[in-house]
């Protein structure tokens, strides 16, 4: 039999259409799950699937879901039109996600396949016309999947063919359990089903007893992580936490960490206080977070996609309400309760062409890690991650080595730096750190939120109709609700370090969007350019 990954994605019998979408894609070969995934989910198995993050899990199962859809309209007796494919996520940007690669593996076959996102709660009437058409395959969150089922704006005991869970081993983390449980009686019996997860724990072993019948399992032998050769991975022992901050400052600054770049910290203030110090130095960045609007979410990686931002500052699932398995949602920490308990950042969200991740918060878990490493050094690109330890973290740090680790070798190499040459800085990130005070933190969360929702309500209708203008709207504008030194955001050549001098850029300008010149008319000022003339008095007439 010859081998599919040598002769690539047209010898697994797919569709003329499906293929030529694969290749607007660029993708001349299957990776190894989609290679193992395809040929099995073809044949109407039931697949267990584990492979790391960015590994090409959604084309996995979205090409045999399409495949056997058009195979059966094709060669099928005549059916009326039915939801007969189900995509379940834990959180809405990646329902967004799924949906989106989904619709452009079917980009040929568009009269012949529907695609639906029904993850957003806040479009629940336009959602109930949407599936009164009905699609041929959902895309959501359980609880929004749920939410139409009783409502009876989705039916699926009748119709569904295929379920897929992708991201399995988030879903009961996020506290799905009792609406997935719900959600299986509105199911038929019979059904073909997928389970993707990047890691097997007790949760994706209880999903595999609710879900599956008789399923073929893949534990594909690849590390969790890409080889030291694509992706390098470093620690850094920063003494204090003023150091931490001083380091951050002396990367970006100096532009010593080169392309985009996603800073992980373990809570959302934690987010806006690392925000605000680098608005001190005009050092843009934007914050991934929960609260806003999911279309903000969107368009904040979509822009960061396209190359508008080169740092965006987010926590991962785990710390956007993610509770402990068992407990209800919405129980988050004080800093984070108002947090959107279906968003989350270090899980399966596609961020392009990111050049370096840094924890500047130690990741909780190892599994924290691996997710939040896996931003970068994605489909064959370079990457690095850094991350900063307290001496008090170093033994946490040893148990994620521990798991990551081969042979005893060490994963995490020392980050060669000398602080000591960076000490001139250390004046000015003391005077930032100072002026980011509780109350501004407060104040820059509330301001961003409030500007967010502005732009997402008022303006939906505007930018339907005028698309090229939500370009111009940008979300690492400084939000200064602390007090900004001006001379903070200029460097002197005499602070930076000799070695250095003639490398960095430190007056590096923030990027801006390409829009259309309008010339402005001048105002004139009346007062200005009054010019009093004297009125000639007409001849009066002499009677004769």
């Amino acid at each position: 039999m010859a081998d599919p990954e040598a002769l690539g994605f047209e010898h697994m019998g797919l569709d003329p259409r499906l293929l030529q979408a694969v290749a607007d894609l660029g993708w001349s070969r299957p990776t190894l799950i989609q290679e193992k995934a395809i040929p099995l989910a073809l044949e109407g198995k039931d697949l267990l699937a584990r492979a790391r993050t960015g590994s090409g899990k959604t084309a996995a199962y979205a090409l045999p879901a399409l495949q056997l859809l058009l195979h059966r309209k094709a060669t099928g007796p005549a059916v009326e039109q039915a939801v007969r494919g189900l995509v379940l996520v834990p959180t809405k940007e990646l329902a967004r996600q799924a949906w989106s690669m989904i619709q452009q593996l079917a980009a040929y076959c568009a009269r012949d396949i529907r695609v639906a996102d029904v993850s957003s709660a806040e479009d629940t009437a336009s959602q109930r016309a949407v599936l009164m058409e009905k699609p041929d395959i959902v895309v959501g969150t359980p609880s929004r999947i749920l939410n139409h089922l009783q409502q009876a704006s989705l039916v699926l005991r009748d119709s569904l063919e295929l379920l897929v869970l992708d991201e399995a081993d988030l879903l009961f983390s996020f506290g799905f359990e009792e609406e997935l449980k719900s959600l299986l009686c509105h199911l038929p019996r019979i059904y073909q089903a997928f389970l993707m997860s990047a890691t097997f724990n007790e949760d994706v072993q209880a999903l595999k007893e609710l879900v599956l019948h008789n399923p073929v399992t893949l534990k594909l032998q690849e590390s969790q992580l890409p080889g030291p050769d694509q992706l390098r991975q470093f620690q850094v022992v920063c003494q204090t936490e003023e150091d931490k901050f001083l380091l951050l400052y002396a990367l970006l600054k100096l532009s010593l960490v080169r392309g985009k770049s996603l800073l992980f910290v373990n809570t959302l203030e934690r987010s806006y206080r690392l925000r605000l110090f680098l608005e001190q130095f005009s050092i843009p960045a934007c914050v991934l977070n929960g609260e806003l609007p999911l279309c903000s979410r969107c368009h904040i990686i979509s822009q960061f996609n396209q190359g508008f931002y080169d740092c965006v500052i987010a926590t991962d699932a785990e710390v956007l309400g993610a509770p402990i398995k068992g407990k209800r949602r919405g129980r988050g920490s004080k800093g984070d309760r108002a947090s959107d308990l279906e968003a989350g950042v270090a899980r399966g969200i596609d961020f392009h062409h990111v050049s370096a991740v840094l924890n500047f918060d130690l990741p909780p878990t190892p599994e924290a890690y691996i997710h939040r490493a896996g931003r970068t050094a994605r489909a064959n690109n370079p990457g690095m991650v850094l991350t900063f330890v307290l001496p008090i973290e170093q033994s946490h740090l040893h148990m994620i080595e521990e798991l990551l680790g081969e042979n005893g070798a060490p994963v995490l190499l020392p980050y060669q730096f000398r602080m000591e040459e960076i000490e001139g800085f250390r004046y000015r990130c003391r005077d930032a750190m100072r002026s980011v005070t509780k109350q501004a933190i407060r104040e820059a969360r509330l301001k961003e939120i409030k500007e967010e929702l502005l732009h997402s309500e008022r303006l939906k209708t505007y930018f339907e109709d005028n698309p090229r203008d939500l370009q111009l709207l940008r979300h690492d504008l400084p939000l200064h609700p602390a007090v900004v030194k001006p001379h903070l955001g200029h460097v002197p050549d005499y602070l930076v370090p000799p070695a250095l001098r003639g490398l960095v850029r430190p007056h590096k300008k923030r990027k801006k969007l390409a829009s259309r010149k309008v010339k402005k008319a001048k105002t004139q000022n009346p007062l200005h350019n009054f010019r009093h003339r004297k009125e000639r008095r007409r001849p009066t007439a002499v009677p004769s």
